[in-house]
């Protein structure tokens, strides 16, 4: 492909930059309309993400249906986002980001009509797997803000989008929480719906095609691998509490997904169009990234499920529990869900104060802090209100700071591809957690009528803790030496590539 230079010859800032001269803003210089459109699209999906939570036992109520089947409410949607995202970040880096972008609104809109229109455990499942495709927005949303806007604008314009998919999964809670207390559960559906219809108007109003695209065609077979051995392994997790941890079945499951993966890289070292770029997976910053992601997305589902419970519980001999409404619980985790915003447009000011590694380390530091001030105290709903503050501002530094990180390692033509990737890894943290955190409630429960102890829910805080603290240790390894090592206050590189 032959670069376009300025007149002189020489090629522009934004070329230098690893910026396509084509891909200028659609909307002036500031690309303003562009960010808000993808806003809108990031924010529907992480508000729908969490917003049947509060719903699950309603739902489980009003479609006759077992604790086993309702659970794969989320589970479905899981593992349909783990499969799906990095086929659509693929397919976004290969043939235009907005033209995904368009494809997965619209199914998600008929996704969200589905379930709000079904009769059973089994449609609204199936639903479920098509809302799934939804999570591709995200990586979908960087790539396209990384082309669209100046350099100077990218930190703060990838963390206000990361900084959204945490508070709207917080506003989830409050909002589910409400319409389940006061509608019914298929209005959670038809909000999806509406939200899913105002983005797709805008993006197809204000964000521009792209004419910057990866060279190569769609890796089939490593995307069928790469799907299988995720379903087998986040099968493996999902059932494990219901199946038994050492069953047949699980064990066989995580034996498969192994395989599986180990196969796939097989495949994929020989590919010049590979799905998955191993050189990516063994490039230690890369990696660090991805389990950073999988720490985050754990340590988050431990407070996600903890805390709303501990706050509905009725409060028992032992003291535990606020016997709170499903609103009440979920309000008490808003300020934290409010601080992940402002915390994840602040990356970019951090990182150039004081270097690269800093937001990602002190996301977690904030983390840790939030977590063991939880595990200590946690008593009163005040403590829950500040304390849980706490740890959404980690959680905002963490989210704006992961994005950023993919930008400065892997190539401009496989932004939506790497960090589909990345979102994986976090889901499959997020699976974990909740998994974990199901096993310690249901193992530390003597009878229905006692409830959960208060020893459950300090262990989740401590578990908390614990993975924030694995991420403080690996977090500056996700910084290359030499870009760690530069002057805090000097420009650094929008990308720097691969050694390939």
């Amino acid at each position: 492909m032959t670069a376009n230079v300025q007149p002189g010859g020489e090629p522009t800032a934004r070329q230098a930059n690893g910026v396509p001269p084509d891909s200028a803003p659609d909307s002036g210089p500031s690309g303003t309309k562009t960010l808000i459109a993808l806003s809108a699209a990031v924010f529907g999906y992480a508000l729908m993400q969490t917003v049947v939570v509060p719903a699950l036992r309603l739902l489980e109520r009003e479609l006759d249906t077992t604790p086993t089947w309702s659970a794969w409410i989320l589970s479905a949607f899981l593992l349909s986002s783990a499969v799906l995202t990095p086929l659509l970040g693929r397919l976004g880096d290969l043939y235009g980001k907005r033209q995904v972008m368009i494809a997965v609104l619209i199914a998600y809109a008929v996704g969200m009509v589905a379930a709000s229109a079904s009769q059973n455990i089994g449609q609204l499942i199936a639903a479920r797997v098509i809302q799934g495709a939804a999570l591709s927005v995200v990586p979908l949303s960087m790539a396209i803000l990384r082309e669209a806007l100046p350099r100077e604008r990218l930190p703060f314009a990838m963390g206000l989008v990361s900084g959204i998919v945490g508070a709207g999964a917080g506003a989830g809670l409050v909002i589910g929480g409400l319409l389940a207390d006061y509608l019914s559960w298929r209005y959670l559906f038809v909000l999806g719906a509406l939200l899913a219809v105002i983005s797709l108007l805008l993006v197809l109003r204000w964000v521009r095609a792209s004419r910057h695209t990866a060279t190569g065609g769609l890796d089939i077979p490593g995307a069928v691998l790469l799907g299988l051995s995720l379903v087998a392994v986040l099968l493996a997790l999902t059932q494990g509490p219901s199946w038994g941890w050492t069953s047949v079945p699980v064990l066989g499951l995580f034996v498969l997904g192994v395989l599986l993966f180990a196969v796939l890289m097989a495949v994929e070292r020989r590919k010049s169009d590979a799905l998955i770029d191993v050189s990516e997976l063994t490039d230690r910053p890369m990696t660090v990234t991805h389990l950073a992601a999988l720490l985050f997305g754990a340590a988050s589902y431990f407070f996600y499920l903890g805390m709303p419970l501990f706050a509905q519980q009725q409060p028992g001999s032992g003291g535990v529990g606020f016997g709170a409404s499903v609103t009440m619980a979920g309000l008490l985790m808003l300020p934290g869900m409010l601080a992940i915003i402002p915390a994840s447009m602040a990356v970019g000011r951090i990182a150039t104060a004081y270097g690269p590694r800093w937001p990602l380390a002190g996301g977690f530091v904030l983390f840790t802090v939030g977590s063991v001030l939880l595990a200590s105290a946690h008593a009163a709903e005040w403590e829950h209100l500040v304390f849980y503050a706490i740890v959404g501002a980690g959680s905002g530094l963490i989210m704006g700071a992961l994005p950023k990180l993919i930008a400065d390692i892997v190539p401009l033509t496989r932004t939506g591809t790497a960090n589909g990737i990345n979102n994986i890894a976090r889901t499959g943290g997020s699976v974990i957690g909740s998994q974990l955190a199901a096993a310690v409630m249901a193992s530390s429960v003597v009878s229905r009528a006692a409830g959960v102890p208060d020893s459950a829910f300090t262990t989740l805080f401590w578990l908390g803790a614990v993975a924030a603290v694995l991420g403080v240790v690996i977090s500056p390894l996700a910084v290359r030496r030499a870009a760690a090592t530069t002057a805090p206050n000097a420009p650094q590189p929008a990308e720097q590539g691969l050694q390939r």
